[in-house]
């Protein structure tokens, strides 16, 4: 492995890491903002709903850019824009003017989530072996930072402008920095290492997409735990429990910051038991944590809890694409293409269901849906491999879009 690759890989998982960052930094200061647009929880959810509808829309259109201007500088020009959009989401004095520059962040977001995994995919073809999972424990690593980054600029009482002006800058000069150790060439370029024959081709029996339905539901069940995290464990803690601002952004954190340690021994533990008992172990986890932590509700067990479902959600999204990316007849990246478009649907469906079910009765009721989620994994874990498959060697060399996730 020479020296240009190995600068690549520390530049996409900075790419990662920017990503991860950007976002978490506004996560914590959605009570603030709340409190000030005089937000109910059903207008909350369907505002900060926008960010997932603006990556839905936008999520197609990476590949056409990809193509046209390298995955690296998509990437890269993607999240200076997001930094923008989440700065100006944070300094919105209006509650149309917050969704609509989350939609705009969301669209930028995905554009940039897409251009990022191809880039880590070229870069893994380079090195002849898995490192995409690592990049992602890395954008983990990058969603602590910025929700830590938060709490102290909270802690600090920093205004949301100065803060998200502070990071928006830092993660963007970060990413252009990135940008020039990028690998060279277009994204479409044949990869000389390998030499055999795509297994694509044949017609997918209609059983094959009654499995990617259910590989579907499996990463929405993935993001709705996630969404969880983002869009209520602060808003949660700090209104029902009566946490400090500071402390209530620690529950965002708790979950991501699980989610990177699962993620981080997460091959391990599929090697050795499988996709399918992993998936379901995850979500038992998920269930069990977060449905303890609402049934004997406090600040200490619901951060327990948000770490819990962090930690069982860890794998589903990779075991999901993983499996549909497997599939036979499926033309390269379709199955793959089709669950990490849809499974978008968990984030854009999630916040407004519980804020419509917040505002009925509670807030604590409407998290109900996070241990709803775990059982909908363990009952659908079955289309997911009983171990690990050895790896193909008959994949496209260089395919020219790349999933989101």
């Amino acid at each position: 492995m020479n020296v240009a690759d190995r600068r690549a890989r520390i530049a996409v998982a900075a790419l990662f890491f920017t990503n991860g960052a950007l976002f978490a930094n506004l996560i914590p200061r959605y009570p603030e903002i709340k409190a000030e647009l005089g937000l109910s929880n059903a207008l909350y959810g369907l505002s900060v709903a926008a960010f997932p509808t603006g990556a839905i829309v936008a999520g197609l259109a990476a590949g056409v850019l990809v193509r046209r201007f390298g995955s690296a500088t998509v990437a890269a020009a993607g999240t200076l824009l997001t930094a923008a959009g989440v700065l100006a989401a944070g300094l919105a004095p209006a509650v149309a003017v917050f969704a609509g520059v989350l939609f705009l962040a969301g669209a930028m977001d995905a554009i940039t989530d897409v251009a990022q995994n191809a880039h880590g995919l070229r870069v893994q073809r380079r090195y002849g072996r898995s490192i995409i999972n690592s990049l992602h424990a890395i954008w983990s690593i990058g969603a602590v930072t910025g929700g830590a980054m938060a709490a102290g600029a909270i802690a600090l009482g920093l205004s949301r402008g100065v803060h998200l002006g502070i990071s928006g800058a830092t993660f963007t000069v970060i990413a252009l920095i990135a940008w020039r150790f990028r690998l060279p060439g277009p994204d479409t370029a044949p990869d000389t290492t390998t030499t055999t024959t795509p297994r694509y081709g044949t017609r997918p029996a209609p059983r094959v997409w009654l499995i990617v339905a259910a590989l579907v539901l499996i990463a929405i069940g993935g993001t709705i735990v996630e969404d969880a995290g983002n869009s209520w464990a602060a808003v949660y803690l700090s209104g029902s429990l009566r946490a400090a601002a500071e402390i209530a952004a620690w529950g965002y954190i708790a979950l991501v910051g699980a989610q990177f340690v699962g993620r981080m021994i997460g091959d391990r533990l599929v090697d050795r038991f499988g996709q399918r008992t992993v998936a379901r172990a995850g979500g038992l986890i998920v269930a069990a944590g977060m449905g303890l932590a609402l049934a004997v509700p406090s600040v200490p067990g619901t951060v327990l809890g948000f770490a819990a479902a962090g930690f069982g959600v860890a794998t589903l999204v990779p075991a999901a694409l993983h499996e549909a990316d497997e599939l036979p007849g499926l033309a390269p990246g379709t199955g793959l293409t089709v669950v990490s478009w849809l499974m978008r649907l968990g984030f854009l469906l999630s916040p407004p269901i519980v804020g419509a079910v917040a505002d009925a009765t509670s807030l604590r009721t409407g998290l109900l849906i996070v241990p709803i989620a775990g059982l909908l994994v363990v009952l659908l874990a079955g289309v997911l491999a009983g171990r690990r498959r050895p790896a193909h060697h008959d994949r496209p060399a260089e395919p020219v879009t790349a999933p989101a996730g």
